[in-house]
């Protein structure tokens, strides 16, 4: 039998990851659907991967030809359960595997500390799929808490004041729209004899002193949020999750959706929450300073070594004739 996990490439993908070394009863032999990118082959190196075409938010025929695909690999595999963490690609493949009786499992993306994303609401409407969030408070009607890929890490306080700033990583993740705000305020903060690794996605960065890395391998990063002394970074969910495993204390700088930054607001409740739990510094753009980044640089966050399972209602619950 074997277990599908589907995620979008980016903080979906990085929080399934994170997520599948926790989830009981998951079949050894899994199968992973996303997309072909830099990220998707490092983290998935070693592993069965079944790359498909990009899936869009809000892209109605992109969700048609990936259920066409989630048909055709229904048909190919004895396929035990289908565990997905979002985003537009859940809709391609639960709901159908719903349909077919096999346990489908949407876990909401742990961004939405408030509101489920429009996936969520639209999969909330289909009878049969279980339905997880990521925060307690969230867990309402048919959304179970089955726990957090954050609930691992705890901060450790530093001395700001006797931290230099010699290595940094600044990070726009891969979403479509620009944040060229976050670069033009922060490049007169840094240091002139810093290291930095400038990973800028989607964004265009003419005229700044600068030399982009638009995208790299998700262990290119992570190794080099390792080294740095500060990571700098929109308020991704991947992007926050790889800084906090590297035992960096992030700086999050949300995107704005009204300034056609992203297309909603939920990096800046990502940043707020996260910040409360000592696990992140919340700036925008013009707040930042170059304090902010000596404090994070004398921060670090560990982690607990032996994580909670996943709360997931049994994956082997059988599968209808």
């Amino acid at each position: 039998m074997t277990t599908l996990l589907v995620a979008t490439t980016g903080g979906h993908l990085a929080q399934l990851v994170e997520l599948s070394r926790r989830l009981p009863g998951v079949a050894a032999d899994r199968l992973w659907v996303t997309f072909d990118t830099a990220q998707s082959r490092s983290l998935l190196g070693g592993e069965a991967v079944r790359f498909i075409p990009f899936i869009h938010e809000r892209d109605v025929l992109g969700v048609a030809r990936g259920t066409a695909i989630c048909r055709r690999l229904l048909d190919e595999l004895a396929v035990e359960a289908v565990i997905s963490t979002g985003s537009a690609i859940a809709l391609a493949f639960l709901p159908y595997a719903a349909l077919r009786g096999i346990p489908a499992h949407y876990i909401e993306s742990s961004a939405r500390v408030g509101a489920p994303s429009l996936t969520g609401r639209l999969l909330g409407r289909v009878p049969g799929i279980r339905l997880y969030r990521q925060y307690p408070h969230a867990a309402t009607g048919r959304w179970a808490y089955g726990g957090s890929v954050f609930d691992t890490f705890y901060g450790l306080p530093g001395e700001v004041e006797t931290v230099g700033v010699r290595r940094l990583v600044v990070t726009l993740g891969s979403v479509e729209q620009s944040f060229r705000r976050l670069l033009d305020h922060l490049v007169p903060l840094i240091p002139e004899d810093a290291e930095v690794l400038w990973q800028t996605g989607h964004t265009p960065t003419a005229g700044l002193p600068i030399e982009p890395r638009p995208f790299l391998p998700a262990a290119e990063l992570a190794g080099a949020m390792a080294a740095a002394d500060v990571v700098v970074a929109h308020a991704g969910c991947g992007s926050a999750l790889t800084a906090l495993d590297a035992g960096r204390l992030p700086i999050l700088v949300p995107r704005d959706a009204g300034r056609g930054e992203l297309v909603d607001g939920h990096q800046i409740e990502l940043a707020r929450w996260l910040q409360g739990q000592g696990l992140a510094l919340h700036r925008t753009p013009e707040s930042l300073t170059d304090r902010d980044l000596r404090h994070a640089a004398a921060c670090r966050v560990a982690r607990s070594t032996i994580p909670p399972p996943f709360a997931l209602t049994t994956v082997a619950a059988g599968r209808a004739a």
